[in-house]
């Protein structure tokens, strides 16, 4: 089925639900906000982007989606590609291929294909999402160890190199300020799992930066003032031309946008006992990416861990997730000065964080008494994704797991989910 469950959930839509989507969506937002703007900068986009993404395609997620409870927006798997393209083809090339990667997104959910995610070799997606968080968190050393680097390589020996030859450059307070957002985030999460523990421990950190006037580098520092309106929308510029060379580039964004949205929905299913619909959430990417280059956005999917905070949190319908987009979009307009005052460890701590909660190391473990051929495809996808180049990961994973599948003739059922982005 196509048509947004949101048109279902309406009909018998009351006030106590709506309260509950009140209170779950502005819990959601006070998450995001800070992970939209860290993931931002850890693509190498400008901070903005990240709000602006989170608000129109958290909106249209929500508005257009299959699932009751998905909350959409910019999430970690993206910032490998991210910054992959914007390094190679410009922020106008990121933009056009996010454009092309929602039409091949509504093309899959017109035809149907939302069930085609179970034929994905569970061990590539580990790999890759694993790989993912080992780039991320070797991106967000130098913020969080004070390190003030003219140029930081991409590839990642080549960064791991550059860093260590700075290790005498190590700044304590920058170090000291990211271990203890670290240490709040992870304290607030365990302690009080329904209280927004992520914005207040960035706060806090934030806070002690700025009152004790410390040498550490802030956003506003960095990256001047963030606008405090959305961009008007406006179509990329587009050439045949253009469109070849970006078209492997809008494939890969459009396969990690379908699997991350589709995998989260399953995971969301499993926790309100409910069924989403795939084909409409396919639809609902395609529109929201669609969106979100039509503003300059970036490229946007389901966020399982942001879902699973507005499950948590009370909520109930699609239109928490519509109350989420407008509270950051609230904040945009009257309080995007403050964002200013946000400490780079401090954001390095959150995507420390997320990286950590991607690679899910309490399952590690249970990789390593899994099949040799999925141990043997889950290193060599992960040893590709952070060495090589995700795209290869990628396509070598999934041609390499279709075949390991056609030689075992054999399926065999999960307990696999995805990690927390």
């Amino acid at each position: 089925m196509r048509q947004p469950i949101l048109f279902k959930t309406i009909k018998n839509y009351n006030r106590s639900a709506f309260f509950s989507d009140l209170i779950a969506g502005l819990t959601v937002a006070m998450v995001a906000l800070p992970l939209s703007i860290a993931i931002a900068i850890a693509s190498g986009a400008d901070p903005a982007k990240g709000l602006v993404t989170a608000i129109v395609a958290g909106g249209l997620i929500s508005l257009l989606g299959g699932s009751k409870v998905q909350i959409g927006g910019p999430t970690g798997a993206f910032i490998v590609v991210v910054f992959g393209i914007i390094a190679e083809h410009g922020y106008d090339g990121l933009v056009l291929a996010t454009f092309m990667a929602g039409i091949i997104l509504l093309v899959a959910g017109y035809y149907r294909a939302g069930r085609l995610i179970s034929y994905v070799p569970e061990a590539v997606v580990t790999g890759f999402t694993i790989g993912i968080a080992i780039v991320i968190a070797a991106s967000q050393l130098p913020d969080l160890l004070g390190f003030s680097l003219e140029h930081v390589p991409a590839e990642f020996i080549e960064k791991l190199s550059v860093l260590w030859a700075e290790r005498e450059q190590l700044q304590m307070q920058s170090f000291g300020i990211a271990a203890l957002t670290m240490g709040l985030i992870v304290l607030f999460k365990r302690a009080v799992p329904r209280f927004p523990g992520l914005i207040v421990a960035v706060g806090i950190g934030s806070v002690l930066v700025y009152f004790a006037n410390l040498p550490i580098e802030t956003l506003g520092s960095r990256f001047g003032e963030l606008p405090n309106r959305l961009p008007m929308p406006q179509f990329p510029e587009i050439s045949p031309q253009r469109l070849i060379e970006l078209l492997p580039s809008a494939l890969v964004i459009a396969f990690l946008a379908g699997v991350e949205s589709l995998l989260s929905a399953m995971v969301a299913d499993r926790m309100i006992k409910e069924h989403h619909r795939p084909n409409a959430e396919l639809l609902a990417q395609g529109a929201a990416n669609i969106g979100s280059a039509l503003f300059a956005g970036l490229p946007a999917t389901g966020a399982i861990a942001r879902t699973a905070t507005n499950i948590r949190a009370g909520g109930k319908t699609p239109v928490a997730g519509i109350v989420h987009a407008a509270v950051i979009l609230v904040i945009m307009l009257i309080a995007a000065p403050l964002a200013g005052y946000l400490a780079m460890p401090v954001l390095a701590a959150v995507l420390m964080i997320t990286a950590w909660n991607m690679s899910e190391p309490h399952k590690w473990g249970e990789y390593a008494r899994g099949k040799t051929s999925d141990k043997f495809l889950l290193l060599l996808t992960m040893v590709l994704t952070v060495v090589v180049d995700l795209t290869v990961a990628i396509g070598v994973g999934v041609a390499l797991g279709f075949a390991l599948r056609l030689h075992q003739r054999a399926h065999t059922d999960s307990d696999w989910t995805p990690p927390e982005r």
